[in-house]
């Protein structure tokens, strides 16, 4: 009998885990021999990662990992809104904000999911199926391969909601699409379209999801035709739309349906693709790439998750509760109040925080 190495089995309740057979060249399923696909389960709230949905994550890889009969994982999500917005801010705000020491234990959990995915023995391919930002961003980066449905956008959201992306994509963003293009994504936390992050190089491929009388057709949003450069004479592709054509692609936008088929077609074939290898030497290829990562990873994340953790004593515990608890449409903090008040030597504490806050300012007006 062949030896279990899980380190125990479970019943998953916020993700589903399903293994899925394996499709030869000509697209037959092959005996015996899966992809594992690990789904994150909670669309409601944009499949956000509560604390028991990351131990779940991480459960989960380490099953996919140790099957021998497990060719690929695929991390994927439920729905066609988002594959992931990060940490659940409900939670954030309602348990973690304030308790920096227990947001540490959290940081722990969160540490160990980016490192399980690193340090799976088999290829991981995140396959998005919406938006992935903040923390889906970092998950994302973590894996192997990214194939995207064309409506997906990228990017983060610490700096505008009181943390910083410290959990991996300042480890990470840089490898992919360079320094600059990082700092920019960081700091200013405006999303790329699909089409913007395939040219940045931070993923492999993208497909059409929106049909349009029965047709699939490119995300209407962005330009997707060459568009050169006065300038410089780049060939750009990805550029908004504006004015009047942006306004006719919002309406075939909402003529259209998404239909995800195009996107799990493209994930089966390029788990065909990395079947057609020998496995030790495709594990070790992988690994030997993923080093750059760890690199990065496993000298920051440690003293990352102190920070974080210390942060949830000011500038995220006020940034959580605006975004979970502000009124829709104003649900960050009042960046120009709060840098005049720190001009004036103001202590962070409760009085600064309802001075700043939209939820607070709601409930005065």
């Amino acid at each position: 009998m062949l030896a279990n190495h899980n380190l125990r089995e479970v019943d998953y309740n916020e993700i589903l885990f399903e293994k899925r057979p394996c499709l030869d060249a000509e697209g037959k399923e092959i005996p015996d021999i899966f992809n594992a696909w690990i789904i994150l389960n909670n669309p409601g709230q944009f499949n956000s990662y509560t604390t028991n949905m990351v131990k779940e994550v991480i459960l989960a890889f380490r099953e996919a990992s140790n099957d021998r009969s497990v060719n690929a994982v695929v991390f994927t999500a439920v729905g066609n809104k988002a594959f992931c917005t990060g940490g659940n801010t409900k939670e954030y705000a309602e348990y973690y904000a304030g308790n920096p020491q227990e947001y540490k234990q959290y940081m722990r959990l969160f540490n160990d999911m980016v490192s399980t995915i690193l340090m799976c023995d088999k290829p991981v391919i995140n396959r998005v199926n919406g938006m992935r930002i903040a923390g889906g961003q970092e998950i994302g980066m973590a894996c192997d391969f990214t194939i995207a449905q064309d409506l997906a956008r990228f990017g983060q959201a610490g700096p505008k909601h009181g943390s910083a992306p410290d959990g991996g994509s300042t480890d990470f963003l840089h490898l992919f699409v360079g320094i600059e293009l990082a700092m920019y994504s960081c700091t200013v936390c405006e999303p790329w379209s699909a089409h913007e992050a395939y040219r940045h190089g931070l993923i492999t491929q993208i497909v059409p999801a929106l049909k349009v009388d029965g047709k699939f057709i490119p995300n209407p949003l962005v330009r997707t035709d060459k568009w050169v450069g006065k300038k410089t004479g780049e060939i750009i592709y990805g550029l908004p739309k504006k004015g009047e054509h942006f306004a006719k692609a919002k309406e075939l936008l909402k003529k259209g349906e998404i239909d995800l088929s195009l996107l799990d077609e493209a994930v089966e074939k390029f788990c065909t693709r990395l079947l057609l290898t020998f496995p030790n030497c495709m594990s070790k290829t992988i690994n030997s790439v993923r080093k750059k990562k760890l690199e990065h990873w496993d000298q920051n994340k440690e003293s990352n998750r102190d920070w974080l953790a210390l942060n949830m004593m000011t500038e995220a515990k006020a940034g959580f509760r605006a975004f979970n608890e502000g009124p829709k449409g104003k649900r960050e903090v009042d960046f120009v109040k709060l840098r005049q008040m720190l001009a004036e030597g103001h202590e962070w504490n409760d009085e600064m925080i309802k001075a700043i806050s939209p939820q607070y300012q709601e409930v005065a007006s």
